[in-house]
């Protein structure tokens, strides 16, 4: 079955190749573009499986040469055949994670929500260095940063900042991010030496299309008033600001930093749709938590996932138990063995839970 669809996956992707290179696809940039998409998403599970046919099929020979009377070849071939057993159950096992059920949210932008949390004003730098370390991240991976709000403090803090991360697969890669940010270091306005605990919470969630979420003119209200805070005569004589609320769930959104209201308004209206999105997609996690057993992979933002310790250079997450001693590194924006350790153990949990499905 599982190589059955493999076949079929291979298959179009060899269609897709074809369909690329024909001229009337080629001057069609929408029919272009969604065909380039889904072999780009297909690639990779093919280059995987046409390895794993060659690691097959040069079992095959080794097994051929045990049949033989030659010993130092079959000495030889005894070696090679644990190697490409070890790396053929390898290989499976990836296979059947790539085949599981894409999110279909893996590919959008990501809205990206940082706020102080408990600490006061080192909670808030700390949001900061947040900010700057998933902003770096970004810039390796080659996507766009645009800050759609922020509330800075005095120290060059935030109490709060959302930003617009623009590329692909950029929710893929950052969706579980969300949850509690704990950092333990002793703060520059420390003078007793003493170590502090303090927390940011972190909230990633797909950009929004206005037909995935409903929103009708009649549900919002739309406050203007004049922006605070630093920006000169103008950002705070003119009403500049905005506020937005979806009277059906109470969420209030507000954008100031724009000098233009009309800026403000859309920059407020990302984020609203965003947060709707968020809420449904976690309403339909939590329906599917209580018909299944577990939920896998949610990002619960009441957990503590993540601790960063700066006087042993540490930083842990605690889902899946990994501690790296490189926090200068990954404040820099190294988070790819972060991530990619995290993505690889929910797909592990979403691939044992798809086998209790199918065996109940």
């Amino acid at each position: 079955m599982l190589f059955d669809r493999l076949e079929e996956v291979e298959k179009r992707y060899m269609e897709l190749t074809e369909l690329l290179g024909r001229p009337e696809v080629l001057t069609d940039q929408e029919a272009y573009r969604n065909y380039a998409r889904e072999h780009s998403s297909l690639k990779g599970t093919v280059e995987v499986y046409r390895r794993l046919k060659k690691v097959q099929a040069e079992l095959a020979e080794g097994r051929l040469i045990l049949e033989g009377k030659d010993e130092e070849l079959k000495g030889l071939a005894k070696e090679e055949i644990a190697t490409l057993q070890t790396e053929n159950e390898a290989l499976t096992t990836k296979l059947k994670i790539m085949l599981l059920p894409k999110d279909p949210n893996d590919e959008k932008n990501v809205v990206l929500e940082i706020r102080a949390g408990a600490g006061g004003e080192e909670s808030a730098l700390f949001a900061a260095e947040l900010f700057r370390m998933y902003s770096r991240f970004a810039e390796s991976e080659g996507w766009r940063v645009e800050v759609l709000s922020s509330n800075p403090t005095g120290l060059n803090g935030f109490k709060e900042i959302i930003a617009m991360l623009e590329g692909r697969g950029a929710y893929s890669r950052l969706k579980y991010e969300s949850g509690v940010h704990r950092v333990q270091r002793v703060p520059e306005t420390e003078t007793s030496g003493r170590r502090h605990t303090s927390t940011v919470t972190v909230a990633v969630m797909p950009e929004a299309e206005e037909v995935e979420v409903e929103v009708k003119p009649d549900e919002l209200r739309i406050d203007t008033f004049r922006a605070g805070g630093h920006g000169g005569q103008n950002v705070n004589k003119v009403e500049t600001a905005v506020r937005i609320t979806h009277i059906p769930t109470r969420m209030t959104v507000n954008c100031q930093d724009e000098k233009s209201q009309h800026k403000n308004r859309q920059k407020a209206m990302k984020i609203l749709l965003s947060r709707l999105l968020d809420k449904k997609i976690t309403e339909q996690q939590q329906k599917l938590a209580l018909e299944r057993r577990m939920q896998v992979g949610t990002g619960d933002r009441s957990e503590k996932i993540r601790t960063y310790n700066f006087p042993q250079n540490r930083v842990t997450d605690h889902r899946i138990g990994l501690t790296l001693h490189k926090l200068d590194t990954v404040l820099e924006g190294d988070l790819k063995e972060l991530t990619d350790n995290v993505i690889t153990y929910y797909q592990a949990e979403a691939f044992k839970e798809q086998g209790k499905a199918i065996n109940e």
